[in-house]
């Protein structure tokens, strides 16, 4: 995995409360373990809708998509996020996430960023009023501004070892790795 450490970006619209894995991307598209191509299955059953908003203009490159409650709910597949990083989102800001998806994500390069109502309604208020907005995500400290107005910040809360984890750059396997020269001094003083 690539460091995850702060990037500006437009915002895709999608305030829905309960997205549900098997909206982000049908169970008929989980035969496959590569990543690669998922995001042409990303909300396949909603893509058909000319008014979809992921097919609108300002939605294009958008790397962080604005969610509503409960997003990822439903079963734990791991190809929600996969479909959601192979579009181009690198972070999910929403009102909640569930346990297992925000897992999954973490795991996968995707930052999902929970904000409290007053803040998240801000963002979306915000949004709705200029679809051209764009959002400063900084992982290091924690934070999510509107670009070009330092006065609107919003902290978020995230797993000390999933962001030690995005901001190096390195999976669970990764970090283990990382004490190998310790594991095999250990290994060498046993019997």
């Amino acid at each position: 995995m690539t460091p995850f450490l702060s990037f500006d970006s437009t915002v895709a619209l999608l305030p829905l409360d309960d997205i549900d894995t098997d909206q982000i991307i049908p169970a008929r598209y989980l035969k496959g373990t590569d990543k690669k191509g998922l995001a042409e299955r990303l909300f396949a059953d909603w893509r058909t809708r000319p008014d979809f908003p992921l097919l609108a203009p300002e939605a294009k490159g958008a790397q962080i998509l604005l969610a509503g409650a409960n997003f990822g709910c439903g079963s734990s597949r791991e190809h929600a996020p996969w479909a959601l990083v192979d579009w181009g989102f690198r972070a999910i800001v929403a009102r909640s996430f569930a346990d297992i998806f925000r897992q999954n994500a973490t795991k996968n390069g995707l930052l999902p960023i929970a904000l409290d109502d007053a803040a998240y309604a801000r963002v979306l208020e915000a949004r709705t009023a200029n679809p051209k907005l764009q959002l400063h995500v900084d992982l290091p400290s924690q934070q999510v501004s509107f670009v070009g107005d330092g006065a609107a910040s919003f902290a978020f809360s995230i797993d000390a070892f999933a962001k030690h984890c995005l901001v190096n750059g390195v999976d669970e396997l990764g970090y283990i790795l990382s004490f190998a020269d310790r594991i095999a001094a250990h290994e060498r003083k046993q019997p």
